[in-house]
């Protein structure tokens, strides 16, 4: 019986996807419920099961480009398909500890063993005093090779080859950290659909937008303070390390309160309020940026956002992320630090109408009380719409951002410790 293996819809609105790897080899034997492939669509790489057991027969190879309900591979139930490599490995017999024992042990007859020795003596690199040296002794090369092959290789041996080999490749290429071939040859690669979509979207943001941007800078003494003192305590209740992203998503939420059309969409002539924060956390991924969304970030604690941030960042990565999971987002956060940015200007996720871009932390003086201090520093960038957003709003916004991460007891007025009351510990 053959079963046709057909490309599934990854949501509405996209009628193509692309081919982004086969998992299986053509011809192979698969399993039902198997991984075969994986594919892109413009916002996800989803992953495709085999629907049966048998031999699969590909119709498509990577890089293609396929329509919703295209015919991807066909399964034959009735045929046995071949063995994977691996698979084939894992089965293979090893060979028996005698017989290897007993093939090391064999002795090489004298011709070859003295015609190996002077093939190793032709790429013996020895100076001139070297072998004056040698010949001074009354040794010979083949007794100096003959040493080297017993002599045990030590700590400072393999230091010693990799300064060398360092200098090699230094001399090469100079001032570079010897990536260069040194060749003039070209490369070219399809773009993945995920990577055209996402180049789509952020030039129709720039062209149909009124996009600017404004600034501000956060003294995170008192985040870092915090963390310094709680960071063994939050880990040890809630499991997670207590990170920025957290005290920022916070921050945010409470801004957003005060400045909601932040937190808006213009949909025709209206402008669309929301009563929640979708939250969206850009993430850096090996196939592009995606940003997986925090539902309903007002409501949740600091721990609650560390734990589901970790968890659809490794989702993200690992290409196993759902579209649910990053369908919607009222606003976004991005952070260029992790990846040593002083300033930029992040561009707005559409169709929300603001992005909010942190950067890294550098210790910068700066006045306090009228005298200079040192402190660290991060820089804070918020995007906006100003078809929706006036200027008033949005450095009110980041205003009441940057008051919030430079005292953090202000995230949860109340009685007792609120700093504790804040960090559920």
């Amino acid at each position: 019986m053959i079963i046709e293996i057909k490309v599934p819809s990854p949501g509405e609105s996209i009628v193509e996807v692309q081919l982004a790897s086969w998992l299986v080899g053509d011809g192979d034997q698969v399993e039902k419920d198997e991984d075969i492939a994986e594919i892109d669509s413009d916002k996800a790489t989803l992953t495709i099961s085999s629907e049966a057991s048998g031999k699969i027969t590909f119709n498509a190879v990577e890089g293609d480009t396929l329509k919703v309900g295209a015919i991807l591979a066909s399964i034959d139930t009735a045929a046995k398909g071949k063995k994977k490599e691996r698979a084939a490995q894992l089965e293979k017999p090893e060979e028996s500890t005698e017989k290897k024992e007993t093939e090391e042990n064999k002795e090489v007859p004298v011709q070859e063993k003295k015609e190996k020795i002077k093939a190793e003596e032709e790429i013996l690199h020895l100076s001139p005093l070297a072998k004056k040296l040698m010949q001074d002794s009354g040794s010979s090369e083949e007794e100096f090779i003959e040493f080297f092959r017993k002599y045990r290789i030590g700590k400072k041996d393999v230091e010693h080859f990799l300064a060398e080999r360092s200098k090699e490749t230094s001399a090469l290429n100079p001032g570079l950290p010897g990536t260069w071939k040194g060749t003039r040859e070209e490369k070219r690669q399809k773009l993945s659909t995920l990577r055209m979509r996402l180049a789509e979207r952020l030039v129709s943001v720039k062209n149909e937008t009124a996009m600017l941007t404004t600034f501000n800078e956060v003294n995170m003494t008192p985040i870092m303070e915090i963390r310094k003192q709680y960071k063994d305590t939050f880990k040890e209740k809630h499991g997670v390390s207590l990170g920025f992203m957290s005290f920022f998503t916070r921050a945010v939420t409470i801004g957003l309160q005060h400045f909601p059309k932040l937190n808006a969409q213009l949909d025709g002539n209206e402008v669309v309020l929301f009563d929640y924060a979708d939250i969206g956390i850009a993430v850096s991924t090996p196939k592009g940026l995606m940003v997986p969304v925090l539902r309903n970030a007002e409501q949740m604690s600091l721990a609650d956002i560390e734990i589901k941030i970790k968890e659809l960042a490794i989702k993200a990565r690992d290409g196993k992320i759902t579209l649910d999971e990053m369908k919607g987002g009222s606003f976004t956060i991005t952070n260029g630090g992790v990846f040593g940015s002083m300033l930029s200007t992040p561009i707005i996720n559409p169709p929300q109408s603001a992005i909010l871009g942190m950067h890294n932390i550098v210790e910068r003086p700066i006045a306090v009380n009228g005298k200079v201090e040192i402190h660290p520093i991060m820089y804070v960038a918020v995007s906006y719409d100003h078809r929706i957003v006036d200027g008033s709003e949005s450095v009110g916004f980041l205003v009441k951002v940057r008051e919030m991460l430079e005292n953090p007891s202000m995230m949860l007025p109340g009685g007792g410790d609120p700093l504790k009351t804040l960090l559920q510990i």
